[in-house]
C-alpha cells in the first residue's frame, strides 16, 4: 500500500553502487532510506530492525543468496516489497526471482528515473520489470512465469543444487558451503557428486564455468 512515505532499504555489496542510489532516491521526494547493507544476511537483520516498505537488493552477493534471504524475509515480514537488480541478464536468475514473489527485476543499466519509477509502482502494489525482463516472461492468472523453451540448462538441478553451484563458482570450500547452507560437508559432498553426474561435469572449474554460462555467478 502506496504511504506518504516510501522507507527503503537497499543492499549491494559494492559500496559506491550502494551510495550512489542511496543519495540519489534520498533526494526524491515521498522516499526515506532507513538501511543499507552489503550482504544478503545483513539485508535480513535491516529488514527486521528498520521495517521497509521496499527493499532494493543486488542479485549477486558474496555469502547467503538474496533469493534465500528474500525467503526468511517474507517469513518476517510478508507486506515488504521486493525489487533486484542485476549487472546481467538471466534466465535462471529471473525464474528465482519470480519464484520468490519478486515485485520487481530491473537491470543496472537502468537509468535512475527506472528506478524510481519501479519504486513507486511496487510500492503502490504493482510490478515493474525491465523491457529485457518483461520480454522473457509471460502473465496469466497463476501469475509470472518464463516464457516456454526459455527454461536453462540449470533447470535440470534441484535449488539445493544450483545453490551449491554457485557458492562453488564463488570459490567457497565445502566446509564454508555447510555453515552458509547450515549442511554438512558430508551432505554437500553428495549433492556436489549428484550435480556433477547429471551436468556431466566432473571438476570445479568446469562448473565455474557452467555458473557463469547460466547466470549463476558473475564472471
Amino acid at each position: 500500500m502506496l504511504t506518504d512515505e516510501i522507507k527503503l532499504l537497499l543492499v549491494d555489496d559494492h559500496a559506491l553502487v550502494r551510495g550512489s542510489l542511496s543519495e540519489r532516491l534520498d533526494r526524491e521526494p515521498g522516499f526515506s532510506v532507513v538501511g543499507n547493507a552489503d550482504t544478503a544476511d545483513e539485508a535480513i537483520d535491516k529488514a527486521t530492525e528498520f521495517a521497509p516498505d521496499v527493499i532494493v537488493m543486488d542479485i549477486d552477493m558474496p555469502g547467503l543468496s538474496c533469493f534465500d534471504a528474500t525467503r526468511k524475509i517474507r517469513s518476517l515480514r510478508p507486506d515488504v516489497h521486493i525489487i533486484f537488480l542485476s549487472g546481467f541478464l538471466s534466465d535462471h536468475y529471473i525464474e528465482q526471482a519470480l519464484e520468490v514473489r519478486a515485485q520487481g527485476y530491473l537491470t543496472k543499466r537502468e537509468p535512475p528515473e527506472t528506478v524510481v519509477a519501479a519504486i513507486r509502482e511496487v510500492a503502490a502494489g504493482g510490478a515493474f520489470f525491465s523491457d529485457e525482463v518483461r520480454s522473457r516472461i509471460v502473465v496469466d492468472q497463476h501469475g509470472a512465469k518464463l516464457a516456454r523453451g526459455s527454461k536453462s540448462r540449470a533447470s535440470i538441478l534441484t535449488p539445493r543444487e544450483l545453490e551449491i553451484v554457485s557458492y562453488i563458482a564463488r570459490g567457497l570450500t565445502k566446509k564454508e558451503i555447510g555453515k552458509i547452507m547450515h549442511i554438512s560437508v558430508k551432505t554437500v559432498d553428495r549433492h556436489s557428486v549428484n550435480l556433477m553426474t547429471k551436468l556431466d561435469i566432473h571438476d570445479r572449474v568446469g562448473l565455474t564455468r557452467f555458473a557463469i554460462r547460466e547466470g549463476l555467478a558473475e564472471p
